[in-house]
């Protein structure tokens, strides 16, 4: 249903574009490939079973980070099963979403620096705010002990496929410690943040 509407609208919604200033390059660039995806005429493989001489044609994907879902799906997955594999450690974690002053988001769209610098200045303060919680819990000598551990997906867009750059964050819910002897690391649970705490972390943000 997506691609049958976009397909549909899109030559007349781009000209009525191109009349009010036109859109962003990288837009368009989007749904181009999109309309592109997965269609023999625009490049396929022929896959040969070696054994029994099968063949199929398989048709070559935008591999967009937009909004095709056949591409997004399959990176979806494969980058939760890198995560769970090879990544997360098996500690609770609790999702932090920074959201933004509307005109920061329209910046933050076309301009790549800024949005990791704002992302930097984000996850520097959660990370600020774990180790000072655990620093009190902990009985630790320096915020330089806790360890902490965070995982950050930019988001683009919103429920109504708007331009809304937002920063989804899994981190740690607590610090890991290294032993003082076997210098290994072992996890420490914090309680979850108060709303004060909360707010400290959006404030300095």
């Amino acid at each position: 249903v997506l691609y049958k509407v976009v397909e549909k609208h899109w030559p007349a919604f781009r000209e009525r574009a191109e009349e009010a200033g036109g859109l962003p390059r990288f837009l368009v660039r989007e749904v181009e490939e999109y309309l592109r995806c997965g269609r023999l005429e625009f490049g396929a493989l022929r896959v040969t079973c070696p054994g029994c001489g099968f063949e199929r044609l398989v048709a070559m994907s935008c591999k967009r980070r937009g909004f095709c879902p056949s591409c997004l799906g399959r990176r979806m997955s494969d980058l939760a099963i890198h995560l769970v594999d090879r990544v997360l450690p098996h500690v609770p974690f609790r999702q932090w979403v920074c959201s933004l002053p509307h005109r920061l988001r329209y910046l933050l769209g076309y301009d790549r620096e800024l949005c990791a610098e704002v992302l930097g200045a984000f996850v520097g303060e959660l990370r600020r705010s774990l180790a000072w919680r655990a620093k009190r819990v902990l009985g630790l000598a320096s915020v330089a002990q806790a360890h902490t551990g965070l995982v950050t997906f930019v988001q683009r867009f919103d429920s109504g496929l708007r331009l809304n750059v937002h920063f989804h964050v899994l981190a740690t819910d607590g610090v890991h410690l290294r032993a003082p002897a076997s210098g290994a690391l072992a996890f420490h649970a914090l309680a979850p943040p108060s709303t004060d705490e909360v707010a400290e972390v959006a404030r300095r943000t």
